[in-house]
């Protein structure tokens, strides 16, 4: 049987941010990959952003400090959040991007002892509201989602598309079939890093999430929009625009030999 491929077209915009984060990519590799300080520094931003996305109030500082082991005071239930999340960072080289049982093992880690389906497809339908109430996404029915992922995987594990793309694409895709029934949006983000972090290993510490949520409305827009259209590839341009914008905001090799 032929997968077809999700919904999106190759832009212009596309392959000249392909270049783009490519040749800076490269520039960063080797001293991103020796700097344990700046990994560090990094995986946390990664980690307090993602979850600042899912109106986590813990600051940096906080999340800091319960990586550390130091005792912070805030609800029970955040600070498991940033434990879980520093737990699945710490796997993500080992993850393959294309197994479906890794991904629901990634799950199981952000969400350990949160839900009740950790690491598990859910088995009620789910909606997303806006503050009014509004419900602004459905996702799939629960007796389609297996099928759902496993199509999306064996695409994305056939396909000649760039991982760039491939994965602002699953990014995308996850979130519109919403699989799980909490972690939806935090597993779509880490999963586009670890298909990063396998294409190039320096996107294990590269922190995204931090230019999402400063873009945060514009994230939730585009996502909106590609919904609309059935088509992800205004997503995807807002995507690698938020990968270039992090690897700009971050220090060069002069800098991190000082």
């Amino acid at each position: 049987m032929i997968k077809l491929k999700p919904p999106f077209d190759i832009t212009d915009h596309m392959l000249n941010r392909i270049v783009e984060i490519s040749e800076l990519t490269g520039e960063l590799k080797f001293e991103y990959e020796r700097n344990l300080h700046l990994r560090k520094d990094n995986r946390i931003r990664s980690i307090q952003s993602s979850l600042a996305i899912e109106n986590n109030t813990l600051t940096v500082q906080q999340v800091t400090d319960i990586i550390d082991g130091k005792k912070v005071l805030g609800s029970p239930k955040e600070i498991k959040e940033v434990k879980n999340a520093y737990d699945a960072y710490e796997e993500i080289l080992s993850f393959d991007p294309y197994s479906i049982k890794d991904f629901l093992l990634a799950h199981g880690y952000l969400t350990h002892e949160l839900v009740e389906f950790s690491g598990r497809f859910r088995q009620k339908d789910v909606g997303v509201f806006d503050t009014k109430g509004n419900v602004i996404h459905v996702g799939a029915r629960p007796q389609f989602i297996e099928s759902l992922v496993k199509d999306l995987f064996t695409w994305a594990k056939t396909a000649t598309t760039p991982a760039l793309i491939k994965s602002c694409v699953m990014h995308y895709e996850i979130e519109a079939i919403h699989p799980f029934e909490d972690g939806n949006g935090r597993m779509g983000r880490f999963w586009q890093n670890v298909i990063l972090s396998q294409w190039q290993p320096i996107f294990a510490w590269i922190p995204i999430e931090t230019i999402i949520y400063e873009h945060q409305q514009r994230y939730y827009d585009v996502l909106a929009l590609a919904d609309k259209d059935n088509n992800s590839t205004d997503f995807i341009e807002f995507m690698l625009d938020v990968i270039l914008e992090t690897l700009q905001n971050y220090p060069k090799r002069d800098d991190l030999k000082q």
